[in-house]
């Protein structure tokens, strides 16, 4: 199983280079998001993106009711293993994770590759031992 961090199903939204492989990866039905990613999926879609919360709820919803995206919620362990995380690697200017970021390497910790193009999400994720699923970001680069 892949783990998606919130920028990969931005990416397929807004049909960025990473889209197709993310659309491979969900064909495959191996894909998984944590609900906090899921949030912070919305909240880049309309905050940034502006898209209405329709036409995002129209998009994801399809694959989170159908079997191409399942939808993970975190426990107690992975808010101490989260917050652990984030002690450890986050720095300002050379590691800026997110909490979701940290949530997304807490579920990944159990065995599941991540799928990313988020240049310190992918550092830490191969620091803590994580497959990482180097997608393109917007210009085409890959951490």
């Amino acid at each position: 199983m892949t783990l998606l961090d919130a920028y990969a199903l931005v990416a397929l939204l807004a049909d960025e280079p990473a889209a197709v492989e993310v659309e491979d990866l969900l064909r495959a039905g191996q894909a998984r998001v944590v609900v906090v990613n899921l949030a912070e999926t919305i909240d880049i879609a309309q905050r940034v993106h502006r898209y209405e919360q329709g036409e995002v709820r129209a998009a994801l919803e399809p694959l989170l009711l159908g079997d191409a995206l399942e939808a993970i919620a975190s426990s107690e362990d992975e808010a101490w293993l989260a917050a652990d995380i984030r002690s450890r690697h986050y720095d300002k200017k050379a590691s800026a994770l997110s909490m979701a970021d940290c949530f997304l390497l807490a579920h990944a910790l159990s065995g599941e590759a991540i799928a990313t193009s988020d240049p310190p999400l992918a550092d830490v994720a191969r620091e803590e031992g994580v497959t990482v699923v180097a997608l393109p970001d917007s210009s085409g680069k890959r951490p």
